[in-house]
């Protein structure tokens, strides 16, 4: 759940007239310091983003879907069978947790001139 400094940050925002994915912004720079803290892991700053933007929905935020995505829809029709017991029953311990490296200043900053060579090249 988003913090109140949040969710006040948004609204001043929306008061002010600036757009969506600026008021969104403040959820997603939320959830990256969530992860910076420890608070939980992740396995991407792709998937923090992806975490901040889906609390902005969720608040109300009008931010547009991800590009190439389609409204998942249930098949008519088709029942699911009960899973076999073999394939329910849990093999080894629990999984291990992800970590805060995602986030890192440090890697961020490596990362940046890595993505953007890849840019170049996919715009020639």
């Amino acid at each position: 759940m988003p913090s109140r400094s949040a969710r006040e940050r948004a609204r001043a925002d929306r008061r002010t007239g600036k757009a969506p994915t600026t008021r969104a912004g403040e959820y997603v720079r939320e959830e990256i310091h969530h992860v910076r803290i420890g608070r939980h892991g992740a396995r991407s700053a792709r998937q923090a983003i992806a975490i901040g933007l889906d609390k902005a929905r969720r608040e109300g935020v009008p931010v547009p879907p991800p590009e190439g995505t389609a409204p998942t829809e249930r098949p008519s029709g088709r029942r699911r069978r009960t899973p076999r017991a073999r394939r329910s029953t849990p093999r080894g311990g629990s999984p291990g947790r992800r970590g805060r490296a995602a986030t890192a200043r440090r890697g961020a900053g490596r990362r940046g001139p890595r993505d953007q060579t890849r840019r170049r090249r996919r715009a020639r």
